[in-house]
């Protein structure tokens, strides 16, 4: 990535307690164009979060101490919605789906290829609403409404009733690819690419996940949604009621 002089480098957070994996990160993404943070638990991550301004964290599962399951829940419970991409071991399928329902907004099994984490890191990067310019006129409100909801897609903004929900960065990019598209069935294949930029993988099910947490948002009961209903064979379809 060509860093902008004049702009601030994205900060990442690498949290992982083997030092060759960050010290090995940290070269590769400061080679990138990104200013790398280094932790190795949950404290150290800690002290950064309180003094700097964070942008992405790269969040091993397994550390010592507080893991990384429970770093993730305990920040989106304090309405932390700074994008986390969790890193799991290849053969725990349990435990990339439970850090998804906790509020990662992705996660890449390791080993890894230091090239799949910087395409991961830039496409979780770019679902970030765009910052506006001092003094630009303001843009005409994208806002939807559906039941006692009201999704302003400018501001990133879900309420209910007018109390602000809170969305993590994946949340946000989902739902805003539903929306974008009511009463139209959109495959699983072509969600991913609306709300991730890349391909759906055969046996991922981290997209039904980020769609299971948003049922627990929006949904009086997630058992039999109103607003974000399965196609069965196809995906999943927005259908917003009367209000849209």
């Amino acid at each position: 990535m060509n860093a902008n002089s004049n702009a601030r480098q994205d900060r990442i957070v690498v949290v992982d307690d083997d030092a060759r994996i960050r010290d090995l990160l940290r070269r590769y993404l400061t080679q990138e164009g990104f200013e790398v943070l280094l932790a190795e638990d949950a404290k150290a991550l800690n002290r950064l979060l309180t003094r700097e301004t964070i942008d992405l964290i790269v969040l091993d599962l397994m550390l010592p101490g507080e893991d990384g399951l429970s770093i993730c829940r305990r920040l989106r419970a304090a309405a932390d919605t700074t994008p986390i991409i969790m890193l799991t071991a290849k053969v725990e399928d349990v435990d990339r789906i439970v850090g998804l329902e906790v509020g990662a907004d992705d996660y890449l099994p390791k080993p890894f290829n230091p090239r799949e984490l910087l395409a991961r890191i830039h496409a979780v990067l770019r679902r970030r609403p765009a910052p506006e310019a001092p003094g630009a006129p303001a843009k005409d409100p994208q806002v939807v409404t559906f039941g006692p909801f009201e999704f302003d897609l400018s501001l990133r903004r879900l309420t209910r009733n007018g109390e602000q929900i809170t969305l993590t960065t994946g949340e946000f990019s989902m739902l805003k690819a539903l929306v974008r598209h009511p009463r139209q069935p959109l495959s699983r294949d072509k969600l991913a690419q609306l709300a991730r930029g890349r391909e759906f993988e055969p046996f991922d099910r981290s997209l039904d996940v980020q769609i299971s947490r948003l049922r627990k948002m929006l949904e009086p009961d997630p058992s039999n949604p109103r607003y974000i209903q399965t196609v069965w064979g196809v995906g999943y379809v927005f259908v917003p009621g009367d209000n849209a």
